[in-house]
């Protein structure tokens, strides 16, 4: 009887918050596990590479956005929405649209 009272006791000295602290450690791991997971799923590994350079279009309702990675600098450029007029240029290329949803530029010098 003596032994367990021992153990009773030693049960109640405890901190009862400890368990919760181990919990939160594990779900900050859980929580990077799935960042990790999330960036390799959709092929996004290189934005951690700090000499990778990266661009991303991004179209949203019509509003482009065009995200620019080079190095560890991060730029990113939002269009206005509108058409443009009135602007002369020449042409350099053509832009092509894969099945796979890829986009493949061919300067017009090739």
């Amino acid at each position: 009887m003596a032994r367990f009272m021992k153990r009773r006791r030693a049960f109640r000295d405890e901190d009862p918050l400890l368990g919760v602290a181990n919990l939160f450690d594990l779900a900050l791991v859980m929580v990077i596990g799935f960042m990790l997971a999330l960036l390799t799923a959709f092929k996004l590994t290189d934005i951690l590479n700090p000499k990778s350079e990266i661009t991303i279009f991004k179209k949203n309702k019509g509003k482009v956005e065009i995200i620019v990675k080079r190095g560890r600098q991060i730029k990113i450029y939002k269009g206005a929405g509108g058409s443009v007029q009135g602007i002369e240029g020449e042409r350099i290329g053509t832009a092509y649209k894969l099945k796979d949803g890829r986009i493949v530029y061919v300067p017009e010098k090739f």
